[in-house]
């Protein structure tokens, strides 16, 4: 006789919402459930597990008395005056499953007797942008026109990637969960956050977005690492919220990618987008949006050219389609820094080739030709 199981009604519906469906319209489409609820029938462990499992829901929730209170530990910007603690399922997934590298990482280290790093929370609210970028260059051995060496601002984004890792800190470029085509993470919710510790901090870029716009979001997030506080963000149109925090951390990315009086120079000699993006080497839209800020372009004007780029991004994404190398993808959806760590703690016997597998969402063989063959 296959056991039936009691579980909460309260819980059912729950798992449902959690998911982001309709609660009736998902019960409607799947009878069983109505019964569940009604109590006339109780699932088996069986059902319970395809049911978890399509919900993308712990099976142990279910057995739970009450549903429990997800919210996320840091604050979630919104432009203008909104602030959440509560996200989307699959962006809450995603921050799970970083702080969890995050942990194991931080406990590496910390075994390893690494130092933390002297940067992480070193200045705060009431320093001035400027002091932030001079540390943040000085700390990346990095001239204020850095970026002049590179035909384009996809070369940039490398560049300063690789820059950013070299001094310990993470940064994961992802647009879905783990590897879950399924699941998707909406730029319009998520450009990004960061998870802030002194010994590994880690930052989440959405790789739905425009690489011009991804750009910009390292680099506040790098200020967030400089300010010692977490954070999340949409940045709608680019524009950071009204906490003073995320207006210093604007600013310091704004200054550290276009240098306010380098930008006024050349636009007085020539007021133009292009021109100025090809000696800046970052994109049209970070240029606009630096020229709105000095007063150079009108907000309506920026608006218009921001709209214009962004419908221009996404028709090119949607012609492109999907598809590349999934190789090349991991490295940076998972962070090659991160996996060289995993991959030495695998060689040292202090990490289980199945815990590597799990906290890199790489399985078996993929793994093993990952670590041997894209690693370096």
């Amino acid at each position: 006789m296959i056991p039936k199981i009691h579980i909460q009604p309260n819980l059912i519906t729950w798992a449902i919402a959690r998911a982001g469906h309709d609660v009736e319209e998902f019960i409607q489409s799947q009878p069983k459930i109505q019964k569940w609820l009604n109590k006339e029938e109780s699932p088996t462990i069986k059902q319970l597990e395809k049911f978890a499992a399509k919900l993308h829901i712990p099976f142990g929730y279910l057995f739970l008395p009450e549903p429990p209170k997800e919210t996320i530990p840091f604050p979630f910007f919104r432009t203008g005056n909104n602030t959440t603690d509560r996200v989307s399922l699959n962006v809450f997934d995603t921050i799970q499953i970083l702080q969890r590298r995050q942990d194991w990482i931080t406990e590496y280290l910390i075994e390893s007797e690494q130092e933390s790093l002297s940067f992480v929370g070193k200045f705060n609210a009431n320093h001035s942008f400027q002091d932030i970028v001079n540390d943040i260059r000085k700390t990346l051995q990095l001239a204020p026109d850095w970026a002049k060496e590179f035909a384009t601002f996809e070369e940039t984004l490398a560049f300063i990637t690789h820059k950013i890792e070299s001094i310990g800190v993470f940064i994961n470029f992802n647009g879905i969960v783990e590897n879950n085509t399924h699941r998707p993470i909406s730029v319009d919710e998520c450009r990004g956050f960061v998870l802030v510790n002194e010994y590994a901090p880690f930052m989440f870029v959405n790789a739905a977005d425009a690489k011009a716009a991804q750009l910009f979001t390292i680099v506040h997030e790098l200020a967030h690492i400089w300010l010692g506080a977490s954070a999340g963000f949409e940045n709608q149109n680019l524009l950071p919220a009204s906490d003073p925090i995320e207006q210093l951390c604007d600013a310091v990315a704004a200054e550290f990618l276009v240098p306010a009086s380098s930008l006024v120079a050349i636009w007085q000699d020539k007021p133009s987008i292009n021109h100025a993006r090809r000696i800046f080497k970052v994109s049209p839209i970070v240029i606009a949006r630096r020229a709105m800020d000095l007063g150079l372009m009108s907000r309506s004007d920026f608006f218009v050219f921001y709209n214009g780029y962004i419908e221009s991004f996404k028709n090119k994404k949607e012609k492109q389609g999907s598809g590349g190398d999934f190789y090349a993808t991991a490295r940076k959806r998972v962070s090659v820094s991160f996996a060289t760590y995993v991959n030495q703690a695998v060689n040292q016997n202090k990490l289980l080739h199945r815990d590597a597998y799990k906290i890199t969402g790489l399985k078996g063989d993929t793994y093993q030709k990952f670590v041997t063959q894209h690693l370096h």
